[in-house]
């Protein structure tokens, strides 16, 4: 073909040559089009993604320096760390959470007393545990440095089992506090199973390895072996109330039946010292008014990727293994 696009090709037939001329020469330019729209959206596609990237490292990178920042500058200053929610494996009541802040705080030179904002119905006594035992090291390891609980609405369970480790604690008087008991909840099916016509078949290895298996029937001996676990995890927490009390506590006989107070009520049984707020007790008891928070808040990757769905497969693994554990709730 020639340089030339009204040039013919050599070789047609004299009736044939202008129309498959034609055609070749069309074919050729859609084909070339099509290549170069495909080539362009590509390209868009890529920059688009690629600004996207750019964009969200950027905020990553801003948010971490805005939280890294303010330790950074400031002076003296009262340490705050909030937990708020149920005292879990994720989320801000962790002990993956909680104690890395709690090393922090402590380690700051700036930081003249750590405040826990507790605001928490309960949750897993192993966090709640792991989270008291890096307390009670803290406070030996920093003797000069107080810590202490100001509760917001509540502190219920495994709230108050982590409040019990500060050296002193701050209610509302309005306050929900207490809850001294363990508990394990979970549902039974087999009536339900044997009016729906439903057969339940449960193969195991291992006679106890069915443990409270909600589509069999109760089984006596689990049953009594589940109660000696919540038992032994009772006393557990009734000793760690009793350990970070001391003599403030005025025992009666429903302290750790289970039952919850206001916060009145809690400071006059012991189980609080007195009334305050987070901006009350840096004024007034540290003497320290510059408020630092040192809680480990949820970054922007984290945000983005429970925004779209990604955590919701581990949700409901999670949800089913917690069922038949025990909860401070």
């Amino acid at each position: 073909m020639s340089d030339n696009i009204n040039d013919k090709p050599a070789g047609l037939p004299a009736g044939a040559g202008n129309s498959q001329w034609e055609r070749t020469v069309l074919e050729k330019l859609v084909f070339a089009t099509v290549q170069e729209q495909r080539a362009h959206r590509r390209w868009s596609i890529f920059f688009k993604i690629f600004s996207l990237l750019i964009v969200l490292f950027a905020l990553w990178v801003f948010y971490d320096y805005n939280n890294m920042g303010d330790t950074e500058t400031l002076g003296r200053h009262t340490a705050l760390i909030d937990i708020s929610g149920t005292i879990e494996s994720e989320g801000s009541g962790s002990a993956a959470v909680v104690i890395p802040a709690l090393d922090k705080a402590f380690s700051d030179s700036g930081s003249v007393a750590v405040v826990l904002h507790i605001n928490s119905p309960g949750g897993s006594p192993v966090q709640a545990g792991m989270i008291v035992d890096e307390m009670l090291r803290l406070r030996k390891g920093y003797p000069d440095k107080p810590l202490y609980v100001v509760v917001d609405e509540m502190c219920a369970s495994g709230g108050y089992y982590i409040a019990a480790a500060a050296d002193r604690i701050y209610v509302n008087k309005a306050s929900v506090v207490g809850s001294i008991g363990v508990l394990m909840d979970g549902f039974g099916f087999t009536g339900t199973m044997e009016k729906v016509g439903v057969e339940r078949r449960l193969l195991t290895a291992g006679e106890n390895k069915g443990f409270m298996d909600p589509f069999s029937p109760l089984n006596e001996k689990h049953k009594a072996h589940a109660q000696g676990m919540l038992n032994e995890i009772h006393q557990q927490f009734i000793e760690v109330v009793r350990a970070g009390r001391g003599k403030r506590l005025k025992e009666t006989p429903d302290m750790f039946s289970g039952l919850y107070w206001t916060g009145a009520r809690a400071v006059q049984m012991g189980l609080a010292d007195d009334f305050g707020t987070v901006d009350s007790v840096a004024r007034d008891i540290v003497k320290a008014e510059d408020i630092v928070d040192y809680t480990q808040h949820e970054g922007l990757p984290e945000r983005v990727l429970k925004k779209f769905g990604a955590a919701m497969g581990a949700g409901a693994i999670k949800a089913a293994v917690q069922q038949a554990q025990p909860s401070l709730r």
